[in-house]
């Protein structure tokens, strides 16, 4: 799986979370691990929040993580991802949709569906080994 350099729309979706001020120094593969991890926080928020009836809080959460998925959509290097890129830019453009059907039907079954299609995603970049990690990691040029 890759993403372009450009990605924007997912640093911009990623700074509206403002998980962590160390945005500015991570890794292109950390960045994807903390955009997907800040998806699935703002999904089980909405959930809580959904089941205490707080429907302005739970919209305000489920917008961040669509944007979210949607900045990662934007982001896949479509030149070199392949088939993977592909499926993936499906998986996430189905995820957006489901999150907004989501959150205008107040409906947990589909955050849970949303949920269990992102966590896998989550893992595979958390068990990229760091050699490879560094492989791809953008030289600092001096």
């Amino acid at each position: 799986m890759t993403y372009s350099g450009n990605a924007a729309g997912a640093l911009n979706a990623y700074s509206q979370v403002a998980i962590q001020a160390g945005v500015g120094v991570a890794s292109p593969h950390r960045l994807i691990q903390m955009l997907l991890e800040a998806a699935l926080e703002k999904i089980a928020a909405a959930k809580g929040l959904m089941a205490n009836g707080k429907i302005p809080e739970k919209c305000e959460q489920l917008t961040t993580a669509t944007a979210i998925v949607e900045g990662l959509r934007v982001s896949l290097d479509k030149n070199a991802g392949g088939e993977i890129t592909a499926n993936l830019e499906s998986l996430y453009d189905y995820i957006e949709r489901q999150l907004t059907l989501a959150n205008s039907n107040n409906d947990v079954s589909i955050l849970d569906e949303v949920t269990h299609l992102l966590r896998p995603i989550k893992e595979a970049w958390d068990a990229i080994p760091q050699d490879v990690q560094d492989a791809h990691r953008p030289s600092s040029g001096g």
